[in-house]
């Protein structure tokens, strides 16, 4: 069986290990069964979910077996780790509705079928939990003083760590141990962050069950640049096409700074590393070509081919003269009525989530950051006028990158 470690090292997917070599050696010999958890505290995944899952699907090619653990009982109280204040409370419907999308959006990575990979839910066994049969059975083998001494524990006990969250550890390593019973799992996979919650679970599962396990991080992405990957000026770049629409998805890879594009191939796309280190070789016009390849290679993973090259025509026909089809861009109607009446291109910008605020339009208008169509928009008082259509379409660009659509409409 071929080192899944070598291969999740030469793709950026390892910071740390809690026993390299024990590891190594276990899965050389065995198909092993791996678990991540997923906390369904959001409507959908996002894209630095997308590390942990693409690591899960590389070792699921190599002849291991996934579980997808989704956190339907671990999102009542909200994981602390990285926060400087407690999460809101989500309703049962809330969860649930998350889980589903969820569930769905993992199926594109991960084959379940004839238990390739499972899926679970920790609400199965959490919600059950006796209060007191907990203290007395798993809370026993926790120290107060180790847990304090993990350092997403000493940064909110600073900003003040509720009760509620402090129990978040154990539950995690709950369902570490949970899981090495129902399917023999003896590998927990997550972002280095997670450390301290994931190697409790190693202790824990030993001391209840007798059993060797271990755990393997991922490094903590960020640009080349210092910022949080997969964050945008809108706010988080989501999985879901209501949340982030695809010609938006696709153009937040087409537009990743050059030093990114090498790192962004081996982490989010199974193309083989000697193909990425080809088209990632030069630093002229042809880095464009190997971003527009890496945007639609996640794009067709994500949201399909056909969505991939959808998006693909658009930002070649509103980018690069090349075609017409601009539909995958995101649109919205724009009646006739209230053109006669008179719409700022100001008001319009905030509307398309081109621009946050009013301030922040007025400011990209005053710069020469926005057009209506090919014609430069220089007065903060220009309206949009019927002219400005186009076969019933009128393209509003902010900046070089983000478009958005407007649709005449009666």
């Amino acid at each position: 069986m071929a080192s899944a470690l070598e291969t999740l090292k030469e793709r950026g997917l390892f910071a740390q290990c809690s026993d390299e070599a024990g590891l190594d050696s276990l899965l050389k010999t065995q198909s092993v069964p791996l678990y991540c958890g997923f906390d369904p505290t959001g409507p959908s995944l996002t894209v630095g979910h997308l590390v942990p899952v693409m690591a899960m699907a590389h070792l699921q090619r190599l002849g291991h077996q996934p579980v997808a653990l989704i956190g339907g009982g671990t999102s009542r109280i909200g994981d602390p780790t990285g926060k400087t204040e407690m999460r809101k409370m989500l309703t049962d419907e809330q969860i649930e509705d998350h889980s589903q999308r969820f569930r769905s959006q993992l199926s594109r990575f991960l084959d379940f079928d004839a238990g390739r990979a499972h899926l679970a839910d920790n609400a199965t066994w959490l919600l059950k939990l006796n209060y007191l049969q907990m203290l007395r059975e798993v809370g026993v083998h926790f120290s107060v003083n180790r847990m304090m001494s993990f350092e997403t524990y000493k940064m909110r006990y600073e900003t003040g760590l509720s009760f509620i969250e402090f129990n978040y550890i154990i539950l995690q390593s709950y369902d570490f141990m949970k899981l090495n019973e129902l399917f023999g799992v003896r590998l927990q996979v997550g972002g280095d962050d997670q450390w301290g919650n994931m190697v409790s679970g190693i202790d824990l599962t030993r001391r209840m069950r007798g059993e060797e396990v271990f755990v393997l991080t991922f490094p903590l992405l960020t640009t080349s640049d210092g910022k949080k990957m997969g964050k945008t000026e809108k706010g988080a770049v989501y999985l879901d096409a209501e949340k982030t629409p695809v010609f938006e998805f696709y153009q937040y890879w087409r537009n990743v700074h050059d030093d990114d594009v090498a790192k962004f191939f081996k982490i989010f796309t199974f193309l083989p590393v000697a193909e990425i280190d080809q088209l990632c070789a030069h630093r002229d016009g042809r880095i464009n070509e190997a971003k527009a390849r890496l945007a639609w290679e996640v794009t067709a993973l994500v949201h399909g081919k056909e969505e991939a090259q959808k998006a693909q025509e658009a930002a070649r026909s509103a980018f690069g003269g090349h075609g017409s089809d601009l539909s995958a861009i995101p649109s919205a109607p724009l009646s006739a009525q209230r053109i006669a009446e008179g719409v700022f291109v100001l008001d319009l910008l905030v509307e398309a989530g081109l621009s946050p605020s009013k301030r922040e339009a007025r400011t990209l208008i005053t710069q020469g950051g926005v057009s209506l169509g090919d014609e430069k928009v220089s007065s903060l008082e220009a309206q949009v006028r019927p002219e400005h259509f186009d076969q019933g379409a009128l393209l509003l660009k902010a900046g070089k990158k983000r478009l958005f659509r407007f649709l005449l409409e009666g």
